[in-house]
């Protein structure tokens, strides 16, 4: 290998990251944190990049594209290299920065699996309850697990009506939540 080897682009990078970044556009929308009580704090808005990436990750593995696989794992590292990049930000040390990205990590696995196992069988009592256990850890507004329930449902939707060539090219939108 060359030396400019060493700089070449994984597969799909930059769709990947383009991607997370219109699921964590989607997961900043206001109304999530004023109008449904999602706390807004780190934990908070993990739960919300992790909702809206989740089901974007499920949605391209799922396409029977032969490209699908290594898509879904650039919008999967790009958003591992951005919590990284924010635990050190915030001060975390070298040392902790491995263990504590590997229980995000761990986190949003259980949590994708939950939700699009919830969506693809229409079960949004069950998305619900999962929802109430990661997002509010138990103590929810009244309505609001409906609510973001609801919300989830149409971006799986959206989601699956995108055309997996949009999906290449790193387009995505979400659908905005309404107040």
């Amino acid at each position: 290998m060359g030396l400019l080897g060493l700089f070449a682009r994984k597969p799909h990078e930059r769709a990947g990251f383009a991607l997370y970044g219109a699921a964590v556009a989607a997961a900043r929308q206001p109304v999530f944190f004023e109008s449904l009580g999602v706390p807004d704090t780190l934990d908070g808005r993990f739960d919300l990049v992790s909702l809206h990436t989740g089901l974007l990750v499920c949605r391209i593995a799922a396409d029977p594209d032969p490209r699908a696989k290594a898509l879904s794992q650039a919008v999967f590292d790009a958003m591992f290299a951005d919590m990284d990049v924010n635990l050190r930000e915030m001060g975390v040390g070298d040392l902790s920065v491995g263990k504590r990205v590997k229980r995000m990590w761990e986190a949003f696995h259980g949590r994708a699996q939950a939700y699009d196992a919830a969506l693809r069988a229409g079960d949004l009592a069950g998305l619900e309850s999962a929802l109430v256990r990661n997002v509010w850890r138990g103590d929810a507004p009244e309505g609001a697990p409906a609510r973001l329930a609801a919300a989830a449902a149409r971006v799986h939707a959206a989601l699956a009506a995108t055309p997996f060539a949009e999906l290449v090219a790193g387009r995505a939108v979400f659908p905005e939540v309404i107040a």
